[in-house]
């Protein structure tokens, strides 16, 4: 990954939220690359940014926006500076495209799959119908889906074949990446595994780069080349993944490690006490040191975002 170009640069991306109560800090000063075909992992519990991240990069804001602003570089294009129309044309579906929660519910019960897949290709490339339907066809074979189930409507389909359906829609376009949010959400083990193997599948045949979000810790790790971790609308550790899964540094990292439960281990899982901060007014300092044990007085004050080693970390236990 050292010498591959990079396709995607974030940069102090704010998406702020207006509440009867003050603004939500969703997503607060936000940094983050993504290379080309590379795949990284957004981790934290519920509640902490993920999917607002997401929604923030591909635009799909809610009318009650308080603050959007920042730096959305991709390849080498600042798409903030787009009017909404030109990021719809040449920018979603076209180079990004995404899997959003819950996806294999949002098919559309009363059209047919096959409908539902080549749309997308239609719009944003002006293809014919027989045209889309050839595109379609190979996407369902790259994600392991028969080209019958084109002809049936979602209900026909197990959660799975649903599921692959929906990335498959995702990839129609041939986009540069994909953003998918909690894609094996509501499956079971087996076929979380099965999505999983689609998925790194996809990168190693078609180069495709991923921003996968997730809470998911064990299976995420199948897919990931990084790993960034979110905490109350901030990103606070960043690191090559491999790097992470043997030794996180953030205590919020530590500790989301240490709450999933491992083959043939003899202690209990240390789960996290306490919930994350509320985002409306967030608490002034480091986000998380009132859940943090090695928490000392400069924990009052904004810790900044440090480079160490092969890492950053957004803590005052290595300034």
């Amino acid at each position: 990954m050292m010498n591959t170009p990079q396709l995607l640069k974030i940069e102090d991306l704010i998406l702020y939220f207006k509440t009867m109560r003050g603004p939500v800090q969703a997503v607060d000063k936000v940094n983050l690359d993504l290379k080309h075909n590379e795949a990284i992992v957004v981790l934290g519990e519920s509640g902490c940014g993920k999917s607002s991240l997401a929604k923030a990069i591909l635009r799909l804001l809610p009318r009650n926006i308080d603050r959007y602003s920042g730096k959305v570089i991709l390849n080498g294009v600042d798409t903030m500076k787009y009017s909404d129309e030109e990021y719809r044309r040449k920018v979603r579906w076209s180079s990004i495209s995404m899997v959003p929660q819950a996806a294999m519910n949002s098919l559309n019960p009363v059209l047919k799959v096959g409908d539902q897949v080549t749309e997308p290709f239609i719009i944003h490339t002006g293809a014919s119908k027989a045209e889309a339907l050839e595109q379609a066809k190979k996407m369902f074979s790259h994600v392991g889906v028969p080209n019958s189930f084109l002809d049936r409507y979602a209900f026909e389909l197990s959660g799975g074949m649903r599921q692959r359906s929906a990335i498959a829609m995702a990839l129609v376009t041939m986009p540069d990446m994909i953003i998918l949010d909690e894609p094996t959400s509501a499956l079971d083990v087996l076929t979380q595994a099965n999505i999983f193997n689609v998925l790194k599948t996809l990168k190693k045949e078609l180069e495709i780069s991923f921003i996968l979000i997730t809470h998911d810790i064990a299976t995420s790790s199948e897919l990931a080349d990084r790993v960034a971790v979110m905490y109350a609308g901030q990103i606070v550790e960043v690191c090559d993944a491999t790097r992470f899964f043997q030794k996180p540094y953030h205590p919020y990292s530590i500790a989301l490690m240490d709450s999933v439960p491992r083959l043939r281990q003899i202690k209990e899982p240390d789960f996290i006490t306490g919930q994350p901060p509320t985002l409306i007014n967030p608490p002034s300092g480091c986000r998380f040191k009132d859940r943090c044990h090695k928490r000392f007085d400069k924990c009052e004050e904004e810790p900044p975002a440090l480079a160490i080693e092969d890492r950053i970390i957004k803590c005052w236990l290595y300034k």
